[in-house]
């Protein structure tokens, strides 16, 4: 088996002290690409050189919307000096998140935008954080849709009708361990299978959302605290694949090659 996690934020100083020792077990539970977000132009540069590191990663370049109140008019000039690397396979993480606004909605629009304009500058493809925004984000996504080449929303956790926007929209679909969640989770379970094979991808956003249904006796133990792993994405992978009504073998290969195909993996 060969996965890809589409959002393993490895900038995050959980993993400081045992970096190379979550890579490895993830490869050992066949994940085998990674992919980098970065989340401020200083994480962005983390991402980068932590690739030139580890084989299989690859990198995007952007700003978050918790971190949209840092954006100024040099932060574009230094995302385009950073997506030049060839390690850089998109432009984000970049959208909106009215759920906590470290960022005031204004500024978090002022950063996406500005972001949405140089990924089709750059004719890179976009990873897209959406949170509580839904009706803003699809209204600037569309104006630029038409521009961009691909465009992925990540960590989808949204209503049917929100997917089906998005769908419409031909975004690409990330699903993550929420899917997993019995309390947040479960309507995942049905409108999962809206999804077209080539549009869904699957991701850990490790050090976040570690599934809550793993076994305690699992292959790879269930970890004390909370931080997530990409060695779970196997877990992810087996839950998705029920949902859909396909093997894990299936689901597999679809979401390793639709994930190769958007971030342009060799």
């Amino acid at each position: 088996m060969e996965l890809v996690d589409i959002c393993f934020n490895l900038t995050s100083d959980t993993f400081r002290n045992d970096e190379s020792q979550v890579i490895e077990r993830a490869r050992k539970a066949g994940v085998r690409y990674f992919i980098i977000p970065g989340s401020s132009v200083t994480d962005s540069e983390h991402a980068v050189r932590l690739c030139e590191q580890y084989e299989g990663t690859c990198a995007t370049a952007g700003i978050h919307p918790h971190q949209a109140k840092e954006f100024m008019d040099e932060s574009l000039d230094q995302l385009r000096e950073i997506a030049a690397h060839e390690r850089v396979t998109a432009i984000g993480e970049a959208g909106l998140d009215y759920n906590r606004n470290y960022s005031s909605p204004n500024q978090q629009k002022a950063a996406f935008q500005a972001q949405l304009e140089l990924a089709a500058e750059l004719a890179l493809p976009v990873f897209l954080h959406q949170r509580d925004a839904h009706a803003d984000f699809a209204r600037l996504l569309t104006r630029i849709r038409d521009r961009l080449t691909r465009v992925v929303t990540h960590c989808f956790t949204g209503t049917a009708s929100e997917l089906d926007c998005y769908i419409d929209l031909d975004c690409h679909i990330g699903i993550t361990g929420w899917i997993c969640d019995e309390r947040r989770g479960q309507h995942l379970h049905e409108i999962i299978q809206r999804i077209p094979a080539n549009r869904l991808m699957i991701e850990t956003d490790a050090p976040y959302l570690l599934p809550r249904d793993l076994p305690a006796k699992a292959t790879i133990p269930k970890p004390k605290g909370r931080r997530n792993e990409p060695a779970y994405l196997p877990h992810i992978l087996r839950t998705v694949a029920n949902c859909r009504g396909i093997s894990e073998a299936q689901a597999a290969r679809e979401t390793t090659r639709t994930a190769k195909d958007f971030f342009s993996i060799p």
